[in-house]
């Protein structure tokens, strides 16, 4: 599988997040990634992974996002325009593997596919001040 496809995969799973408790998560993956008949061990592996760690950091992701997003809380917003934001902060904060602004773009083609017409506009500009270098990240 290609990684844009790997990260939709992962987005329905962290937009599931919103929807199933924490204890759960890990069964309601293996079900998920049962359904996956053309992804191959490294795939699923890859889905189950970054799937695991964003859950891991997520008390983390929403107070960067909290922080950044002026007038939005995390509980205020669209569960897939969350999802998708959720999603590209692991990868700019904590994946190594996925530059920045592949992150930001790849955010927003899920939300032209996903959300609302204004949710790529509202996604990029939470992302780009979350971004580093740019004077919403604090210093690490």
């Amino acid at each position: 599988m290609k990684r844009t496809e790997l990260r939709d995969h992962i987005f329905k799973l962290v937009f599931g997040m919103e929807f199933h408790a924490a204890e759960e998560m890990k069964a309601q993956t293996e079900l998920y990634l049962e359904g996956l008949a053309d992804a191959g061990e490294r795939d699923l592996e890859y889905i189950r992974t970054k799937t695991g760690r964003i859950g891991e950091n997520l008390e983390e992701i929403d107070r960067l996002i909290n922080d950044t997003a002026k007038g939005w809380k995390t509980t205020r917003m669209n569960k897939a325009d969350l999802s998708i934001i959720r999603l590209a902060v692991y990868e700019m904060r904590w994946d190594d593997d996925v530059p920045v602004g592949v992150a930001i773009d790849e955010a927003v083609e899920l939300a032209k596919k996903y959300s609302s017409d204004d949710g790529p506009s509202f996604i990029n500009g939470v992302l780009a001040k979350l971004a580093p270098g740019t004077a919403g990240e604090d210093s690490r």
